[in-house]
């Protein structure tokens, strides 16, 4: 059954990518869709038993084969699924199955629709390989696999330059990650002689003090792949243009699933991230950097899907502030609950641009509500679950974010709530002008504005549903002892059950009282509050649009650019490489190569066309040589 889950949605790429072309387009659409949706089913019934049927492992491990075997190295092409993985494999083919039937909708009209779902169903199963390996080495074959997909969506419309430069530019940044993460690979065979996570684990837990000099570089070095995929500074500008892509992809690929990836590497590395502190430090204040930047600039975006990029650059910087402080179950937590409201508020752009015949800045949108009556008070949900709002899932995963971050370092939660802040001023911002208001669109009749299709609308609905109620699998100790730390007791708690944790380290569990927790929890609604007031009274009440890029002046200038970052990276990394590669294509290639390669044609036709003048086909020339030979013959034997 693991095996199936695993290869199902690879079964919807090879019949997708060679029938595809030849099926109908619902035929193929759904093909995919029940691909992912099988595995989802799959995944939920093995969750289940290893939860519930005490005669189960602890974790299910299946070989399909030895991969490599070269002397002492040995590499087993191996999956294993226990509630880590079981965690991620069902928010992977749960929100998977959602995205897909809404593609079936929104790329109805698109030429490559068969190659599209194609592309989704690859991307699924790498997915499922990176989190479902056995090894290191299996995670890396999953990691790049998720790259290239990354590289084939979001270039997808690849007639668009523009585009296909995002996806270059993605594609090349996620290498230089990857780079750090193959070294720190390397670097833990080279310590402990093999990729087995049970092993390298086993071996980190016995290891010496001496040993956590090299587990800090491990550590360091994995965090540098994880700065690539979860677009951390300085890593991060990938994400943001990889919004050219079909809105599907930014929310499958950019939202829920693949930026995570770095989160679930830490976690699952968690052994030896516990014996580095220095290690942990780094990860959190490299979090607590890119959470408010990304917040920031998040402030004087206007294209609806760049805002929601940034937003996920910002959230991913919070969980990776949770990993830092060593609140495993926190920043897992919020994965889970960033993957339901933020695939909802992506699906839901698509949704506006779908309605606004491709329209995507929100100052030509305005008055949307009355038009897209289920885009917007599913957005809303999504909306208020991300910014805060009390009770949703957004606000019982970020307070625990916030709550460790107190117990922690002080200086580290006033900045993050000061980061969780101004979520809610660019995201109320976006909400109010998008959907409140006067219709601002001058393009096109506020007549053919229109409500998305079923098939759209309806995953909506179950991510607004998911959004409300998926806090439930980790509320926190103040509700009652009872229905709390669900996820906490599935990862950590050895409660004598037949279950060890999975994680081998003691979270950073803060031990506050109740009435400094319930002081934390009322700045955080009091942040959410004055952001809604404030935008609401700026956007709704006094109708304020934002300011065109021309009136941009000060520091909403440097937001609106972006901390001028990529100008910054044109100059010092882009634009000299560009210029070495002229250099050398003018110089070497085309004066040197190509020179010394026409240079020897140029010789072969000289000389033939000298020799053709002896070859010349007349017989009395032939004869004359022949004369003349035979006379240097007789003259050299003579004389």
């Amino acid at each position: 059954m693991l095996t199936l889950m695993i290869f199902l949605p690879l079964v919807g790429f090879v019949i997708n990518g060679t029938l595809g072309r030849f099926l109908p387009k619902a035929i193929s659409g759904w093909l995919g869709t029940a691909a992912v949706f099988g595995s989802f089913i799959i995944a939920l019934m093995s969750f289940m038993d290893l939860t519930g049927d005490t005669t189960m492992p602890e974790r299910i491990y299946t070989k399909l084969f030895t991969f490599l075997h070269v002397g002492n190295f040995h590499v087993d092409f191996a999956f294993q699924f226990d509630r880590l993985s079981a965690v991620m494999t069902l928010i992977i083919t749960g929100i998977g199955t959602l995205i897909h039937m809404y593609s079936i909708a929104y790329m109805h009209e698109d030429d490559g629709f068969y190659k599209f779902f194609a592309y989704l169903n690859l991307f699924i199963f790498n997915m499922l390989v990176l989190v479902l390996g056995s090894n290191y080495l299996m995670l890396f074959f999953g990691w790049e696999g998720v790259g290239l997909c990354s590289y084939l969506l979001i270039g997808f419309w690849y007639k668009n330059a523009s585009y296909g430069k995002a996806a270059r530019k993605a594609f090349i940044m996620n290498r230089i990650g990857d780079l750090g993460l193959l070294m720190g690979l390397f670097l833990i065979y080279d310590t402990y002689g093999t990729f087995e996570y049970q092993d390298v684990f086993r071996l980190v837990f016995v290891g010496s003090v001496e040993s956590n000099a090299v587990n800090t570089a491990i550590a360091l070095l994995l965090f540098i792949g994880a700065m690539g995929k979860s677009a951390q500074i300085p890593l991060y500008t990938w994400l943001p243009d990889a919004m050219a892509g079909p809105t599907p992809v930014s929310a499958l690929i950019h939202a829920a699933t693949m930026v995570t990836a770095g989160i679930y590497l830490v976690i699952r590395s968690e052994a030896i991230y516990a014996l580095s502190p220095i290690a942990r430090e780094v990860v959190m204040w490299i979090g607590l950097a890119t959470s408010i930047m990304a917040a920031l600039i998040g402030l004087k975006q206007n294209d609806i899907k760049k805002v929601l990029a940034y937003s996920t650059v910002s959230q991913l910087g919070l969980m990776f502030i949770a990993l830092g402080c060593g609140a495993y179950t926190a920043a897992l937590f919020h994965v889970i609950t960033h993957a339901f409201f933020k695939a909802l508020l992506f699906l839901g752009s698509g949704s506006v641009i779908h309605g606004m015949h491709h329209e995507q800045d929100i100052r030509h949108m305005g008055g949307l509500r009355k038009k897209m009556p289920l885009t917007y008070i599913t957005f809303l949900i999504g909306t208020l679950a991300i910014t805060g709002f009390p009770f949703l899932s957004g606000f019982f995963s970020k307070d625990e974010i916030l709550v460790s971050a107190f117990a922690h370092n002080k200086l580290v939660f006033a900045l993050a709530l000061i980061s969780a802040g101004i979520t809610g001023f660019y995201m109320f911002r976006m909400f109010f002008v998008t959907f409140h208001g006067t219709y601002r669109n001058s393009h096109h009749a506020y007549d053919k504005v229109h409500e998305s299709p079923l098939l759209m609308t309806l995953p909506l609905l179950v991510l607004a549903v998911l959004s409300v109620v998926g806090g439930a699998v980790n509320l926190p100790h103040y509700l009652g002892e009872g229905i709390s730390g669900i996820l906490h007791h599935t990862l950590s708690y050895d409660g004598g059950g037949k279950f060890s944790p999975i994680l081998m380290y003691p979270e950073h569990m803060p031990e506050i009282e109740h009435t400094t927790e319930w002081l934390l929890l009322a700045m955080a609604v009091s942040v959410f509050v004055i952001a809604f007031l404030y935008t609401r009274n700026k956007y709704v009440t006094q109708a304020a649009v934002p300011e065109s890029d021309e009136a941009q002046a000060g520091m909403g200038k440097v937001l609106a650019n972006k901390f001028y970052v990529d100008e910054a990276y044109d100059t010092a990394f882009v634009s000299p490489i560009e210029a070495a590669g002229d250099v050398v294509g003018t110089y070497v290639d085309d004066k040197g190569v190509k020179g010394l390669v026409d240079g020897f044609g140029s010789g072969s036709n000289f000389i033939s066309r000298l020799l053709s003048k002896i070859q010349n086909g007349n017989i009395e020339y032939y004869l004359v040589y022949m004369v003349i030979g035979v006379a240097l013959l007789l003259a050299f034997n003579l004389f």
